[in-house]
């Protein structure tokens, strides 16, 4: 693409770092490679009740930005060391703090709003987990880490404790080297998920994964094999990255204020949850990402958890 792309790539990435991000790469919008496997994962249902997956937008980026060119990647750092208190819930780590969304979008508006300025001819538009963009697949293929046996993206630098985003651009960018894959021969995530979600390497099957059900599934009840296999879990679940053993090694504290815990998700009880007001999910849970788990789920989720744990 020539000198004066790559010169742009350099400024772009410097800007990145500049408003906060960890980790930044460029990727083609071209991800017709993937499409074979969405498309049989779909087939095979393991999208569950998520129905935004089959959005076809996802696998033809060139429908959500007319005229794209590249993908700015970025990735967030938000590890925490707290541990779980051995009889309390478990909240996952990505809800312990403020919602990634906000944190990760004013960064990405921040360096939309310097592209616009810069290269005022060009289109850009940003995404947090929040439209048909397939960002685990393009984290892989602009170098930021590599798509793990679990589905999460894992980087070298970080373990799996990253959050990503993405800027679609009009701007021609030569793309970075895809990052290669580093799981090798481990399945220590296979074997450690308590409902076998991961049902083979690199497919997750969300009709039996914990975290799809304690944050997607709006049904009145869980699934039997779903509420005697929490094991405390009540939002989200991070067992298959806690046994990473790229994050046992590799994992290391944010900097970041705003993925510090709020003081109520280490500490809540079972009675807290269990009996939980409107009013105090207000309270709890002010800028939380999880506030996407309405009272009456968390209640739910809540009782479910502590019958499986105490009949343990």
């Amino acid at each position: 693409m020539g000198e004066r792309a790559a010169e742009i790539k350099n400024q772009i990435k410097a800007q990145a770092l500049a408003v906060g991000f960890h980790k930044v790469g460029i990727a083609s919008p071209e991800v017709g490679f993937a499409v074979a496997h969405l498309r049989r994962w779909l087939r095979l249902g393991y999208h569950a009740d998520m129905l935004w997956m089959a959005n076809p937008k996802r696998q033809d980026l060139h429908q959500v930005l007319p005229g794209i060119q590249s993908v700015i990647c970025l990735a967030l750092n938000y590890y925490t060391p707290h541990a779980h208190a051995p009889d309390r819930p478990r909240i996952s780590r990505y809800g312990w703090g403020r919602d990634y969304h906000r944190v990760l979008g004013k960064r990405l508006k921040q360096l939309c709003a310097w592209l616009n300025q810069n290269f005022p001819d060009s289109a850009n538009r940003y995404y947090v987990d929040t439209g048909p963009i397939p960002e685990k697949v393009l984290a892989q293929q602009a170098g930021l880490g590599w798509i793990g046996k679990n589905g999460n993206v894992i980087s070298r630098e970080y373990g799996s404790w990253v959050f990503l985003g993405e800027i679609l651009t009009t701007l021609p960018l030569p793309p970075d080297a895809p990052h290669p894959d580093r799981c090798g021969t481990c399945t220590r995530c296979l074997a450690a998920c308590p409902t076998q979600a991961i049902v083979a390497p690199y497919v997750v099957d969300a009709n039996r994964c914990l975290a799809y059900h304690t944050i997607e599934n709006r049904a009145v009840t869980l699934p039997p094999a779903i509420a005697q296999n929490l094991e405390r879990w009540v939002a989200g679940c991070d067992i298959c990255q806690e046994v990473c053993p790229w994050n046992q090694r590799f994992a290391q504290p944010t900097e970041i204020p705003d993925f510090q815990p709020y003081p109520g998700h280490l500490q809540a009880t079972f009675a807290d949850l269990c009996n939980l007001s409107i009013e105090e999910w207000q309270q709890r849970f002010p800028g939380s990402a999880l506030r996407r788990i309405k009272p009456e789920a968390l209640r739910r989720n809540a009782i479910a958890a502590f019958r499986s744990f105490r009949d343990r």
